[in-house]
């Protein structure tokens, strides 16, 4: 799961250094608006994993459900979500590809249909330190199944990054780049490979 489940490094510190002095704290709504108010997106990334590891490569969105990370090498994996099921497919284990219902992973959150962080016992934190707006979401039905901490900027507001805190402990940061919205992304792109062959973990 540590490569769905997205430690701050000397890249996230350059982005903070870039950021104005001050800004005010997000309110719910807000967020929740400005997560509603594209469909699709695509970027780059920096994901740093549970144990310190670092991984770069690109993203691609398109809500309800569908994401795909796209690793660049020496990495040789892929994640996609297909709306229903993550599916990893990672060469250089032997275990073969694999695969979790997305409703059982914190990213779901941001990745439903109609993002509404204003929902009773969704958001667990909402802070801000004068330069972003962190806010700690997690399925109010199933907090078991994680959290998910979001880091915003504002004016205009902006997702930089997550971190993920999966329900067996391990945290995973994934730090976004500038996010082009709206962008035309194909079905095929959140087609998981050989899904019929995929061992699918209900944890």
């Amino acid at each position: 799961m540590r490569y769905i489940t997205a430690a701050m490094t000397a890249t996230a510190a350059c982005l903070c250094m870039a950021l104005p002095a001050a800004a005010e704290k997000l309110g719910l709504g807000e967020i929740s608006r400005y997560l509603n108010s594209f469909e699709t997106a695509s970027g780059a990334f920096t994901q740093i994993n549970d144990d310190g590891t670092i991984s770069q490569g690109r993203i691609l969105i398109k809500r309800p459900g569908r994401v795909r990370f796209e690793y660049q090498p020496p990495e040789d994996m892929l994640v996609v979500s297909n709306g229903d099921t993550v599916g990893i497919i990672d060469g250089k284990s032997n275990d073969g590809p694999q695969g979790y219902p997305l409703n059982r992973t914190p990213l779901s959150i941001i990745l439903a249909r109609n993002v509404d962080l204003t929902r009773a016992r969704m958001v667990t934190g909402h802070s801000s330190d004068g330069k972003t707006t962190t806010v700690r979401a997690q399925d109010p039905e199933h907090p078991e199944y994680g959290s998910i901490d979001l880091v915003f900027t504002a004016a205009p507001t902006e997702l930089r990054q997550w971190v993920i805190n999966d329900s067996g402990g391990s945290r995973t940061t994934v730090i976004l780049g500038d996010l082009d919205t709206g962008v035309r992304i194909g079905k095929d792109s959140f087609v998981i490979p050989g899904l019929g062959a995929i061992k699918r973990n209900n944890r």
